[in-house]
């Protein structure tokens, strides 16, 4: 399935959605690495791509790869979306990869620049208060795309491949987290691809890298009354 670019500002190559292949791997990381500040490279926060990738990522390709989705154009992976139905699963996984994690951070913590130290600072005691509500037992999902192929019937496209796939597998509901800049993204905005706002917490991990507030909004999806966002194709499983 592919989805051609489109609009002021996309790359001219058609773009390809299809499920995760083990080779997308490093394509994925270095998708996460480069959208990882705000959708822009997460360097000017913190300088550790591999720490940030195997914390952001490890889960999704390596235990559930089944419920992750790329975009690919001319063979190079651009985008993507992770999801997890086994939040159970998910959860034990943490617990004992965060404290590998954290273990690897120790180690390289002495040769962090200021930057950085600021970001893990926040990550270790503000990180949990900041971050909203989550719905334990319900299938969940986040994605990004670098810049020039960002499009909106992209991600409609995405999402709903997503989608799809959850109601094949008999899900009733899919929630996610969403960045959201002051006032856009609004409530009506989500309403309008049928999801509900339920939660919205502001995030301070920004402060003085970004003008103006950032919030994360927790949005869920009943799949019984609106499984779709835009009516396209499923992916092949090839």
């Amino acid at each position: 399935m592919s989805a051609d670019a489109e609009g002021k500002g996309t790359a001219t190559e058609s773009v390809t959605i299809r499920f995760y292949r083990a080779s997308d791997r490093e394509g994925v990381r270095k998708v996460c690495a480069e959208t990882g500040f705000l959708g822009s490279p997460i360097d000017a926060i913190f300088e550790d791509r591999e720490l940030f990738t195997d914390y952001l990522t490890s889960y999704y390709t390596d235990k559930e790869p089944e419920s992750t989705l790329v975009c690919e154009a001319g063979g190079t992976i651009v985008g993507y979306l992770m999801g997890c139905r086994k939040s159970s699963a998910k959860f034990w996984y943490h617990a004992l990869h965060n404290v590998q994690l954290s273990l690897r951070m120790l180690v390289r913590y002495p040769s962090y620049g200021p930057t950085s130290r600021r970001y893990l600072r926040w990550l270790l005691w503000r990180g949990r208060r900041e971050a909203p509500r989550s719905f334990p037992g319900i299938p969940h999902f986040h994605f990004n795309m670098l810049a020039p192929w960002r499009s909106v019937s992209r991600t409609r496209h995405l999402v709903d491949s997503f989608l799809d796939y959850l109601v094949q597998k008999g899900e009733k509901a899919v929630y996610g987290q969403v960045v959201v800049f002051d006032h856009r993204r609004g409530e009506k905005m989500f309403e309008h691809y049928g999801f509900r706002v339920v939660d919205r917490v502001k995030v301070t991990k920004y402060a003085g890298r970004f003008p103006g507030s950032v919030y994360l909004c927790t949005v869920i999806k009943d799949l019984r009354e609106s499984p779709r966002l835009y009516a396209l194709h499923r992916p092949s499983r090839e």
